[in-house]
């Protein structure tokens, strides 16, 4: 249906990203894939700019770093909230030519190829394309992305998965990308490639109120509007939404995801 349409927008996705952005989780994360003082950095589908503004942080002293998104809205929130000298944000299409941009050291790709099946290998070739020789692409992504639960009822487990499909099918999102990440810095002929492997999600007992909204979120936008029909529920998707946040609530319920890193060298 929308490749050209991001499946999770609402007037509060600029929030709900913000609010999973965990700079610790970012500052890990960006130097093991070998981030350093002076890099001149581009974050490729930075959202709502929290994640350029802590990348930032680390290439000081400097360095620079250009926040590139396609959300007209995420792009304000970032001007408005995480500016500082240095910082500059791009309203572009990643999966567009960038090299007028200019070269670049490091390049960022964080929770952004889950959200292109089709194009993911086009925008990490247009990411190669910035890159310095000698430069890190740095990819991060989910793997079997909200589809591992343990102690869901069969009928609401059936239906989370039948909705990923559609979502595959329809919205272009891929819950499997994570897994893809060093083939395609294997076939681009980069160097130096590491892998990192993490938990993501790991929710047990009662879920923090960040989760909670995450989740909700996620459930009422994206599987909503999914294209599956929820046939189990004789009220459909309100029977399915009223099953699911009894479920997610349940203490023991147990929730997690694979985070996958992937880094390489431009030759």
């Amino acid at each position: 249906m929308a490749q050209d349409s991001y499946m999770m927008e609402s007037g509060e996705e600029s929030l709900r990203l913000e609010l999973k952005t965990d700079p610790a989780l970012v500052e890990s994360q960006a130097r093991w894939a070998g981030i350093q003082p002076g890099m001149r950095v581009a974050d490729l589908g930075c959202g709502p700019g929290k994640t350029s503004y802590y990348l930032h942080q680390l290439v000081q002293p400097g360095g620079s770093t250009v926040g590139i998104d396609y959300s007209k809205e995420r792009v304000d929130f970032a001007l408005s909230r995480y500016t500082t000298d240095g910082i500059e944000y791009v309203y572009r299409d990643i999966r567009e030519s960038m090299e007028d941009l200019g070269k670049f050291d490091f390049v960022w790709i964080r929770f952004v190829l889950e959200y292109h099946i089709g194009q993911s290998r086009e925008i990490v070739q247009n990411a190669a394309r910035i890159l310095n020789s000698g430069g890190i692409l740095c990819l991060i992504d989910l793997d079997h992305n909200c589809l591992s639960h343990y102690g869901l009822p069969d009928r609401l487990e059936r239906s989370l998965h039948g909705a990923m499909a559609f979502l595959q099918r329809r919205w272009n999102f891929d819950p499997y990308a994570g897994r893809k990440l060093f083939s395609h810095l294997y076939d681009l002929e980069f160097k130096k490639i590491d892998v990192r492997v993490e938990p993501y999600h790991v929710i047990f007992g009662t879920p923090d109120p960040i989760s909670l909204f995450n989740w909700r979120l996620k459930v009422r936008i994206a599987v909503q509007q999914s294209g599956y029909l929820f046939d189990e529920y004789a009220d459909g998707f309100a029977g399915f939404l009223q099953e699911f946040e009894t479920a997610f609530a349940d203490p023991r319920r147990f929730t997690y995801t694979p985070l996958i890193c992937s880094r390489g060298i431009k030759p």
